[in-house]
């Protein structure tokens, strides 16, 4: 009985279909958290060549950059947070964060305010996928936890590619700026609604952890430090799983911003570069759906291993089709999607499978914190390379790295559950 009200208070289940309009909800808030990010998908490199004349690759990319390390150092924040904070606080305030990020992109002064937006950007997307994540993971239980992140980060990738399209289509009527960015306003308002509406999730913390096995003295210790040294080295499959996901995304962070400068240079325009950039995180988006639920059915690290092959051939194809710009870009999106969504949710799945509820959020916060730093890592090798040995050899530098990492999780990652 709930004594405020005098209703009768329902006994919290661990579940996808027990919990589904909840679950539901916090997937419509992460197609907001990804909407947002999408703006920049298509526009923002070529806001700094075409707009404020910037001619250093690395200088372009300096907004990407930001925009990793602050969601990467937000995501490992954010697992810490959770020991004093509920998941739905930190949800509102990620968005609350977001609101001047649409405006900032729209009427910036000079590329420092674009430098400026994506550090807030990068604050709102490491509070709220975080939390999106998290909350999932904690209605639905153990063994629905492929399937779970498969709809969450199909969710969100869907709406970066299909905000990646808008904006091209947008930019290439308007012109680079202030239209595409000011729809972002939109996902902002929406996101702050739904995370205002969605229940917090903490009591199937509890359950899930009253039902988990008991824990030695060392798998006890939950603090942020202690974590993080798990994660990131000490647990063989933990640290096969950062690594590549920080590979993972250092290819989404140097596609982000070379394709656009890559395939214009080739002659194609935004519609096309557009349909390039949207391609890629829709396919990834989508494919996490039956991908996520493989996870759950064949094990993680086949989709892994496999996934990051997938990846390295894509790169392959983009330059070997260059001559036909158009092609490449197309057949190199398809595979850079389908291997994503083969590797994403099989990760944070594998993550989920080797910690105990008790740290699993600080776990998730450091493996998140390793993947996202990838961002600004493919951002930096691509303004190195690019500005000393051009744009191609930052492609052939991530088929290289990618498949090197697909072997390193071959040998680290495994699917015994040992939390």
């Amino acid at each position: 009985m709930n004594p405020t009200t005098g209703t009768v208070a329902k006994p919290v289940r661990l579940g996808l279909r027990e919990n589904r309009l909840q679950f539901a909800l916090l997937v419509v808030v992460n197609v907001c958290v990804g909407a947002l990010v999408g703006l920049e998908r298509t526009t923002v490199p070529l806001i700094g060549t075409d707009v404020f004349g910037l001619t250093s690759d690395l200088a372009v990319f300096s907004f990407i950059i930001a925009f990793g390390l602050t969601k990467a150092l937000t995501n490992l924040t954010a697992g810490a947070l959770t020991a004093r904070f509920r998941r739905k606080q930190l949800l509102v305030a990620g968005w609350l964060i977001g609101i001047p990020v649409p405006f900032a992109l729209a009427w910036a002064p000079s590329w420092g305010w674009i430098v400026a937006a994506n550090v807030l950007l990068g604050m709102n997307q490491g509070l709220t996928w975080s939390m999106t994540v998290n909350m999932k993971i904690d209605l639905v239980g153990p063994a629905r936890r492929g399937l779970a992140t498969g709809l969450n980060e199909a969710a969100g990738y869907v709406a970066v590619g299909a905000t990646a399209l808008l904006t091209g289509y947008l930019a290439t009527a308007y012109g680079l700026r202030p239209v595409p960015e000011l729809i972002g306003v939109v996902f902002v308002a929406a996101g702050l609604v739904l995370a205002l509406i969605v229940r917090d999730t903490a009591a199937h913390v509890a359950l899930e952890s009253a039902q988990h096995p008991e824990q030695t003295a060392s798998e006890r210790s939950t603090g942020l430090a202690h974590t993080f040294a798990r994660t990131s080295w000490h647990n063989r499959s933990l640290r096969g799983a950062s690594q590549a996901g920080l590979v993972n995304n250092l290819n989404d962070g140097l596609t982000w911003g070379v394709f656009p400068l890559l395939f214009t240079d080739h002659g194609l325009g935004l519609a096309a570069v557009g349909l390039i950039k949207g391609l890629y995180p829709l396919l990834w988006g989508l494919g996490q759906i039956p991908t996520g639920h493989l996870a759950d059915r064949l094990g993680r690290k086949p989709l892994i291993v496999t996934g990051m092959f997938v990846q390295a051939a894509g790169f392959v194809l983009a330059l070997a089709l260059l001559d036909r710009p158009l092609l490449a870009g197309i057949l190199s999106a398809v595979a850079l999607g389908i291997g994503t969504a083969m590797v994403y949710p099989a990760l944070i799945a594998s993550v989920s499978d080797h910690a105990h509820p008790g740290w699993r959020a600080n776990a998730l916060g450091t493996y998140r914190f390793w993947r996202d730093i990838g961002y600004a890592a493919g951002a930096l090798v691509a303004g190195i390379l690019g500005d000393a040995l051009g744009l191609n050899a930052t492609v052939i530098a991530a088929a290289v790295l990618t498949a090197g990492s697909g072997l390193l999780a071959a040998r680290w990652i495994t699917d015994h559950k040992q939390s």
